[in-house]
């Protein structure tokens, strides 16, 4: 059996590392020879930081689905095509976009020095920030700004790309077209509802709608029709999110899953 977690808003909090009880549940979960992937839109470099160093051997699913890390090396990447890469830095120019575009390890960033999104960028400064044509490959874009988001978010949706809106952030989140984190787990050899997938936003519907079980940390309306357990973001929820995760290793233990 395997559990696969989401990151932020999940298992980790306002962008803190994942606590200390929470990782020693994961920890009793290895022990009892259940597996666990954490399956992140961060990319594998901002994921390291948030997750203990002992865990760092764990399967990584990074940058929703387009990056796969095993025993602390990248071992799978699926980047945008030339033709895709084109489009979108001619779309940058035409909306006047900022950004930040990933490539398997370093990345690019326009935008402002104020941006909350620097607080989860290469925190432990594993990378480097290099001009878009410097990039090898491109993994993961996110749109910052732009002078017409909605416009932008509609050009986007005619190429052969998977656009993820952010509402609440007001940033558009493009992966290269049929990559996500199921598409991850497929690659990985993992079959429909042989697993139990945490999550918390619309870029976790592809693995729920494939999972075995599902819990929701707080609520998302796009994720809520997949979710079949929700555990609410009030009170002592962390060691809520503790207790689910030992019961249903338990409850599902010994199916085969």
């Amino acid at each position: 059996m395997r559990l696969v977690f989401d990151l932020d808003g999940t298992v980790c909090f306002k962008g803190q590392p994942i606590s200390n009880r929470i990782l020693l549940s994961l920890s009793q979960l290895r022990e009892a020879g259940i597996e666990v992937i954490f399956a992140s839109a961060r990319p594998i470099r901002d994921m390291l930081p948030v997750i203990d160093e002992a865990f760092h051997h764990y399967t990584m699913i990074g940058g929703n689905g387009s990056l796969i890390s095993k025993g602390g090396k990248v071992i799978k990447s699926n980047s945008f095509s030339t033709d895709e890469i084109n489009e979108i830095k001619s779309l940058i120019k035409q909306y006047n976009a900022t950004y930040l575009i990933d490539g398997e390890w370093d990345y690019a960033y326009t935008g402002s020095d104020t941006h909350p999104i620097l607080q989860n960028l290469d925190p432990a400064k594993l990378a480097k920030m290099v001009s878009l044509e410097s990039l090898d490959s491109v993994v993961k874009v996110l749109f910052l700004t732009s002078n017409n988001m909605d416009e932008l978010a509609e050009k986007l949706s005619k190429l052969n790309v998977y656009v993820n809106k952010h509402s609440n952030e007001n940033v558009l989140d493009i992966s290269p077209s049929g990559i996500n984190k199921w598409s991850a787990l497929k690659t990985l050899g993992i079959k429909e509802n042989t697993y139990i997938a945490f999550g918390n936003d619309a870029n976790d519907i592809s693995m729920f709608e494939k999972a075995f079980h599902t819990v929701m940390i707080g609520y998302h309306e796009q994720l809520a029709p997949f979710a079949k357990e929700t555990i609410s973001l009030s009170g002592d929820y962390e060691q809520e999110i503790v207790e689910k995760i030992l019961t249903l290793s338990k409850e599902y233990r010994s199916i085969h899953v």
